[in-house]
Order: structure tokens, then sequence, then C-alpha cells
């Protein structure tokens, strides 16, 4: 009986502890809030502002909520395109990311986001580097 409730608790933990992120981040509209506050500070910052320029900004708002949404357990699925293919040949550096983390993790803190929760969906956005940075 111990090894079926030990198997039960390792293969439901993974979904508990990725629904209480989407939680800590007050889901769907604490989501919506955060990449708002986020978008906001990237269109006052001179160095990445410039890939922002020719976008449709409520679009991106949508696909970067339901992509947070999704990764961190919400009830939420990504409709965007994958990252590579969404940012192909725009010139992302790593200075570029980093400085959209700084304004990730900005809108974060105004928002009262726990530093724990704001670790765990940093280290769930951060595979997609490889496929966002292009030099």
């Amino acid at each position: 009986m111990r090894i079926g409730v030990l198997l039960a608790v390792l293969l439901f933990a993974p979904l508990s502890i990725a629904q209480n992120l989407y939680q800590q981040l007050g889901e769907k509209e604490g989501i919506e809030t955060v990449v708002e506050e986020m978008l906001y500070r990237v269109g006052g910052d001179d160095r990445i502002a410039h890939h922002f320029t020719d976008v449709d900004i409520m679009r991106v708002h949508k696909l970067i909520s339901e992509q947070i949404c999704d990764v961190s357990g919400g009830p939420c699925d990504y409709s965007g395109d994958d990252m590579k293919t969404s940012h192909r040949n725009m010139g992302v550096t790593n200075a570029d990311f980093n400085a959209l983390v700084e304004h990730l993790i900005a809108a974060m803190e105004k928002h009262d986001i726990p530093v724990a929760a704001q670790n765990q969906l940093l280290g769930l956005l951060a595979p997609m580097h490889g496929d966002i940075v292009e030099n």
C-alpha cells in the first residue's frame, strides 16, 4: 500500500507544483497584469523597444500571457508560433534577451510575486533562450 501512495505522490507532485505556480502568479488576471507591466517597461527601454516597433502589441500581450499561463500549469494553451519561428531574423542578442528578463522580473516584483515563484517561472522560460537569441 505504501508503494502505491508514494507512486501517486510522485506522479501528481509536478502537476500540483505547476498549479501552485499558476496560482502564485495570480492566475490568468495576474499573469496578464504582469505581462502588461513588462511590455510597458519594454516600450520605454531604448535597448530593446525597437524589436516591438512594428508589432501588434495587443497580440504580443495575448501570446506572452497565454505562454506564461500554459507553462505555469494554468488552463491556457499557447496559440502562437514556436519561439524559433516567431523570433527568426529579429537579431535578438543575449543583451536584448536579458533586458526583457529584467523587465519581467521588475514587473513580477511590482506585483508582489514571491521570489520562489519568480525563479520557478524563469526556470521554465529559460530553455527558450536558444530559440530566441540569434547572435
